[in-house]
């Protein structure tokens, strides 16, 4: 399963420039809206900085830096013929004929045109305007760096509240359910509660979320939005009382699905939550 890939906008001298981000460092910058800045038709501008043989041996050197697959046989007859007046090159024809990663063409009607790496990016914009250059490398270092306070600001939200009610519910599986617990299932009781909520807030096990999701790192809980956090922490309390009024494992499940259904949506346009969230709130795991 490929990255996630967000959407962000910085702005150079008047000019609106999309970034696709997938982590740290595999933002991609839009090359049409850079090239916006020297022309209403910023596609022929992409290929004409794309004709010289310096851009060439840049992004080839840029591929076998970071592209195990780039292929080099086409590569060099490229350069050879680069910067002659005959020779023509477009982005599409450059991913096309090379494996290229580092330039990416991409269609719709929303966030089109072509996109390159960052580090390819900064170099067309200093080809487009050395001045226009220092711009977008300034806003782009504000987006990050909003970015990373965002997400040291998630990261420590949601440390907190995967513990506010964490120890209430292990306690309550400590004291009423591992004493009664024979065999190997003693030693899963605890992951077999915690799947109990996850199933009421998720629709799945930690279990099937992996076998679901092979190529993601971590567990079913990692992506949670604030929202779902919130939520959980309910459940966990509620689950501990549910445990030592002695209801069965099937009735919990029941009783929590419902009310993690109702307090998703009570939750859902609390305003305090969305401005810390930052998120749309997913629906609810059907019954």
């Amino acid at each position: 399963m490929p990255p996630k890939e967000i959407s962000g906008k910085i702005t150079a001298l008047g000019v609106d420039i999309s970034v696709s981000s997938t982590g740290d460092r595999d933002d991609y910058i839009s090359l049409t809206d850079i090239a916006r800045y020297r022309s209403d038709e910023p596609g022929d501008v992409v290929k004409n900085w794309m004709r010289s043989r310096e851009t060439i041996e840049f992004l080839g050197v840029w591929e076998r830096l970071h592209n195990p697959d780039f292929k080099e046989v086409e590569f060099d007859l490229f350069r050879l013929e680069s910067g002659r007046n005959a020779f023509t090159m477009s982005p599409t024809k450059w991913i096309r004929s090379t494996g290229a990663i580092g330039i990416k063409s991409k269609r719709g009607r929303y966030g089109s045109g072509t996109f390159a790496h960052v580090d390819i990016a900064f170099e067309f914009a200093s080809w487009v305007s050395p001045e226009f250059k220092l711009y977008v490398i300034q806003d782009y270092q504000r987006l990050k760096s909003d970015e990373n306070s965002r997400l040291s600001l998630d990261w420590n939200e949601k440390r907190l509240f995967t513990k506010i009610n964490y120890r209430i519910h292990t306690d309550a599986v400590k004291e009423h359910l591992e004493p009664i617990a024979r065999g190997k299932a003693k030693q899963f009781v605890y992951a077999n509660e915690a799947d109990v909520l996850n199933v009421a807030l998720f629709g799945m096990t930690a279990r099937q979320w992996r076998d679901a999701n092979p190529a993601e790192r971590g567990n079913v809980r990692d992506g949670a939005t604030l929202h779902q956090l919130i939520v959980l922490a309910n459940l966990e309390s509620m689950n501990a009382q549910l445990i030592k009024e002695g209801h069965s494992r099937e009735e919990r499940v029941v009783y929590l699905r419902e009310m993690a259904s109702q307090q998703l949506d009570a939750l859902r346009e609390n305003p305090t939550i969305r401005a810390l969230d930052g998120a749309v709130l997913p629906p609810a795991a059907e019954e």
